[in-house]
């Protein structure tokens, strides 16, 4: 059947959608809203109806579609249906069979209306029809019924005796088009042209007369509904009122979104705090203000706190000293309570709280956070030794193992679990510990997220690759692995931050050894489901794919990393240098030489029964020049290698081009003698195998 629309220039209105809720959680707003604003575009194509822009509008406590210029009806459209075959669609003496006044009858068309067409070398006849297409108020009903029921949500909920999930209750929807009321019922409530504004600021319903109306009347109703305007309008006044009290805001963008989807018409206000708590490390203020109250805290010229905060009111400026006294209230009980905390927790030295650990689950399988500490105290002294670590990093990086989930147990941790890692660095240099290892203790957690920092010191970086090698190699032996989208142990995360460590430190470590030494750890203390062979490749495969998307992010070509990852990417910096030297060899006019010896021995080479030549069996004089002229560059090469100039070697490898054109020329390889061939096809293979130290070629797609 082929399909085809016609369009005509329909008179357009404006279409304005509004779900009313009880006010959502913040995270929720920007999802629902980009989903709404995908769905909506597909079914209004789906549907034939045209429009000129679409937008999606939020607060917390509505979900809002705008098109503009949608269309007053569907585009009308035509359909050619093939049917039978003519031979079978009509008789011998030419009038039509049952096949042809079915298939008629089932088209909505006479048999006089079928049309004849050639498919290929076989005539069958055709049925035309036209559908005309419906009014857009005959298909919005369905259309936003089926938006609304079709957004999801983290968790929705039900409310009442309905069968309805959502967001939160649904308490209004509007529906217009232009002027008209698009009708229609979801969740108990009947759409019309009736909103609200301001919980507090605006008490009355807000009624429509039409669809272009809505922005200004919300405006006027104390409702700023643009998700942008809304965030601007809150960093201006954020920075305004931080310069008024002599210091600035640091941007932060996640606690930026998650105001501006708190807040409907907001105000910003400033308070302070008792100038005694800024002795507390600047995080454990920091961290009540922005994760728990959702203010900006502000700091001084020289970056360090200032006793001051910046709130945001949903509302207007009225009665501020009242939202600002509360406010202040609330952060002092917060305040007081992390003060007492970093006290407590102060009274003993952190190395005393490591047997504590003995009381806290890692993981159900996997032992106590105890078990864990002993396992990365050997772990990171294996890898320590690895990179070549000095004695005094040495020292330090196993005292940073052997106290690195120490504050864990710590009030302040218990109370405020995002200050893991940092807690620890403060209570170890409070308490006697050397920098370097208070500074470990911190990065080891690093990175925690995409695009956040890596740790800066080497017991720092081999902490937390040690920390997370163990989780992956723990994880994946009791056969834990991230499938699709689910992935509750952040373990991807993990992998990338291991080789993104491994890449910037130009460490010279192996993956398989990193994999065994982890293992190791575990042996004959926890039931491992999944032996160590399998335990290895499967991880292989998982950082493969990690070092895909690191090296595409970085701009190198698809078939350049796939070439060099196929040649052998246990050595991750070495990885890193292969695929660079490819990369850069690529735009050399060597490059077609090498290709070309590479994919002609390649090809032949795969079927060498023995990989080491004979010189005695080479008779002829192109086969004995071409050995001479591989044993030159297979001796250049071992120095290449070792000094890992591969843009060289390559080039190197480039030459043999000439005289294996010169041995393929005067020499039949595939010969009837066995040892012969078997010799031949050893000295291609030998020349194959050497390319292969730098990346498999023939994953090079040539265009």
């Amino acid at each position: 059947m082929v399909v085809k629309k016609t369009s005509k220039k329909d008179h357009c209105l404006d279409y304005l959608l509004e779900i009313g809720v009880e006010e959502m959680p913040a995270r929720f707003l920007d999802p629902a809203l980009d989903e709404l604003k995908e769905k909506s575009t597909a079914v209004l194509k789906e549907q034939r109806l045209s429009f000129n822009r679409i937008e999606t509008y939020g607060t917390p406590r509505r979900l809002t579609l705008f098109v503009e210029g949608l269309a007053v009806s569907q585009a009308s459209l035509e359909m050619e249906v093939k049917g039978p075959a003519v031979k079978v669609a009509y008789k011998s003496d030419g009038t039509p069979s049952r096949a042809a006044e079915g298939f008629a009858r089932g088209q909505g068309v006479t048999v006089a209306d079928l049309v004849k067409k050639p498919v290929g070398h076989v005539e069958y006849v055709f049925a035309f029809r036209r559908e005309a297409g419906r009014p857009a108020r005959e298909v919005l009903p369905e259309i936003a019924a089926t938006l609304i029921a079709g957004l999801h949500f983290p968790k929705p909920m039900r409310w009442g005796d309905l069968e309805v999930r959502f967001a939160r209750p649904i308490r209004w929807i509007v529906s217009l088009f232009g002027s008209e009321i698009v009708e229609f019922e979801f969740a108990g409530q009947k759409a019309g042209r009736v909103t609200y504004g301001h919980r507090f600021l605006s008490k009355e319903p807000v009624i429509l007369s039409t669809s272009m109306e809505y922005f200004e009347k919300m405006r006027s109703s104390y409702v700023m509904v643009d998700l942008e305007e809304r965030k601007a309008t809150i960093w201006r006044q954020v920075q305004e009122m931080a310069a008024s009290v002599g210091g600035a805001v640091e941007e932060n963008e996640d606690l930026l979104n998650e105001v501006k989807n708190l807040v409907e018409y907001p105000t910003a206000l400033v308070g302070e705090f008792s100038r005694d708590y800024l002795r507390l490390p600047k995080e454990v203020l920091v961290t009540p203000m922005r994760e728990h109250q959702r203010y900006f805290p502000v700091v001084g010229s020289d970056g360090c706190l200032l006793p001051k905060f910046i709130a945001v009111k949903n509302g207007a400026a009225d009665h501020l000293d009242l939202v600002r006294a509360g406010n202040e209230k609330v952060l002092r009980a917060r305040l007081a309570d992390a003060n007492f905390f970093f006290e407590e927790d102060l009274k003993a030295p952190l190395v005393e709280k490591v047997p504590d650990l003995k009381k806290v689950v890692f993981q159900e399988s996997l032992g106590t956070v105890y078990d864990k500490v002993e396992r990365l105290v050997a772990l990171a002294e294996f890898l320590g030794e690895a990179v070549n670590a000095g004695e005094q990093d040495l020292k330090q990086i196993r005292r940073a193992a052997y106290l690195a989930k120490a504050d864990l147990v710590t009030n302040m941790v218990y109370e405020f679990p995002e200050l893991q890692g940092l807690m620890g660095r403060e209570y170890a240099e409070r308490t006697g510990e050397k920098k370097a290892v208070a500074l470990a203790i911190a990065e080891h957690y690093l990175p925690r997220f995409a695009g956040d920092g890596l740790p800066s010191s080497l017991p720092g970086q081999i902490l937390s690759i040690v920390d997370k090698m163990d989780n992956l190699t723990g994880c994946f032996a009791i056969g834990i692995q991230p499938s699709g989208s689910q992935d509750p142990y952040a373990l991807r995360r993990q992998a990338l931050g291991i080789s993104h460590i491994i890449l910037e430190g130009q460490f010279d470590l192996s993956l398989e050894q990193l994999v065994e030494a982890a293992y190791r750890g575990y042996q004959g203390k926890v039931d491992l489901k999944i032996s160590l062979e399998k335990v290895k490749e499967d991880i292989s495969e998982f950082f493969r794919q990690r070092l895909k998307g690191i090296f595409s992010d970085r701009g190198f070509a698809y078939d350049t990393v796939e070439a060099v990852l196929a040649s052998g990417f246990h050595h991750f910096s070495d990885t890193l240098l292969r695929v660079q030297a490819l990369t850069d060899f690529r735009r050399d006019p060597a490059f077609g030489d090498l290709l070309t010896a590479y994919i002609r021995a390649n090809n032949l080479a795969k079927k060498a029964p023995v990989l080491c030549p004979d010189p005695a069996l080479m008779g002829e004089s192109s086969e004995r020049e071409l050995y001479q002229h591989f044993l030159r560059v297979q001796e250049q090469a071992q120095i290449l290698l070792e000094q890992r100039d591969y843009h060289a070697l390559l080039a190197a490898i480039a030459t043999l081009q000439a005289p294996l054109d010169q041995f393929f020329n005067s020499v039949m390889v595939m010969v009837e003698d066995e040892k012969l061939r078997a010799n031949r096809l050893a000295l291609l293979a030998g020349l194959a195998v050497l390319v292969q130290r730098v990346a498999d070629l023939s994953k090079i797609v040539i265009e």
